[in-house]
This record gives C-alpha cells, structure tokens and sequence, in this order.
C-alpha cells in the first residue's frame, strides 16, 4: 500500500516557477526612469517642431532644440531603454575592409535578471513605431506647404528613428537578413499582442545570444 501511494505521487510536480515568471511579467513597470525617457526625448522632438513657432521665432534656435532632441533619443533608446525594457541590444561595426557588420545582442534571463514586463515592452515597441510615422506625416506636410527649410531636419528625425526602429526590428528577429518579412511579421505579431494580450504569451529571451550580420 505505502509502494502504490509513492508510485501514485512520484509523478506529480507543482511547478510554481512559471506561474510566478508569468505574474512578475504582467506586473507593473519595473523601470518607470527607463521608461519616461523611452518617450520623453521624442515626443519632445515632436512637440517643439510642432510649437516652435509659438515658443521662439528664431530657426535656429528651434532646429538645434529639436536636433538635439533627436540626437538625445537616439542614443538613449540605442544605449539604454532597448536594454533594460526588452533585454535587446544592436550595433553597427565598420571593419578593417570598410564593411558593415550588425551585431545583436539578447539579455540574459537569470533569477537576478529576469525578463521585462509586458507593459514595458509593449510601451517600447509602440513608442519606437509610432513615432517614426509621425515624423513621416511631417515630411510629406512639409513638402505640400513648401516649408523646405524644415525639411532637412524632418529627414533628420526619420532618419535617426527609423535607424532605431530597424536595428531593434532585425534584433528582435535574430538578424534576419530580409527586412520586409522580418517588419512585416514582427509587426503583424505586434497587432495581434496589442489586441489579445491574454491570449498571447511572448517567450522569455534565454541566454545571451550574439548574432553578426
């Protein structure tokens, strides 16, 4: 009898590990600093190109602000916020021989360093997209109303943002070579998170992986 009731539990696990990983990621925002300037320095960029004329009327004045603006987010997002928000880290090496080399990098999930939330990420991937297209509606206003003196720096702004948005989007697809299936399926993929969230569980990233492109 004492034989049958161990064979009868042997079989059992409780794993509460998984249970705990899927509430901590659905938990609220572990880095808010991280986080507020994930979207601070561009939608400041947005709003002062906006209201320039209602706060100066000096040019120069409002394309250096915004440039800087720019330039602040670019790195920011590059350097800081892809790291601690989604565990996601590109660069770009020139070599010896002139040529380019991407290089992408995934956190490391450990119980001292646990993937992100799926509010941070989500506030990410949104911010990191929308903006881009922002910016792109302002480059298209700019050319009907023949403000070309704007136009250097709204090609500024989609550069330096969509430079981000692709290098995260090729990070986040393990350095996929072909850029319209690796954007066409992670946003499709980012849609369909954003209307069923319950309904979707994204993996956690495992190890540290280096992919060179």
């Amino acid at each position: 009898m004492k034989q049958a009731l161990v064979d009868d539990t042997e079989d059992v696990s409780l794993d509460f590990g998984n249970e705990e990983e899927l509430a901590f990621r659905k938990a609220k925002i572990r880095h808010p600093l991280a986080t507020f300037f994930h979207l601070f320095f561009r939608v400041s960029a947005i709003v002062t190109y906006v209201c320039c004329d209602w706060f100066s009327k000096s040019f120069v004045g409002c394309f250096v602000t915004v440039l800087l603006l720019l330039s602040l987010d670019f790195w920011s997002v590059k350097n800081v916020t892809g790291r601690l928000l989604v565990g996601l880290r590109w660069c770009n090496q020139i070599d010896e021989d002139g040529k380019s080399h991407w290089i992408f990098e995934a956190r490391k999930v450990s119980p001292n360093n646990t993937a992100a939330t799926e509010a941070e990420a989500r506030i990410f991937w949104l911010g990191l997209i929308i903006c881009p297209m922002i910016w792109i509606v302002f480059f298209f206003g700019t050319l009907f109303s023949l403000k070309l003196k704007w136009l250097a720096l709204v090609v500024a702004g989609i550069s330096l943002q969509a430079a981000n948005l692709y290098g995260y989007i090729l990070c986040k697809m393990g350095g996929d070579s072909d850029i319209s299936k690796a954007a066409a399926s992670f946003l499709s993929q980012t849609v369909f998170q954003t209307a069923c969230p319950g309904d979707f569980q994204k993996p956690g990233l495992e190890g540290l992986e280096i992919h060179q492109h």
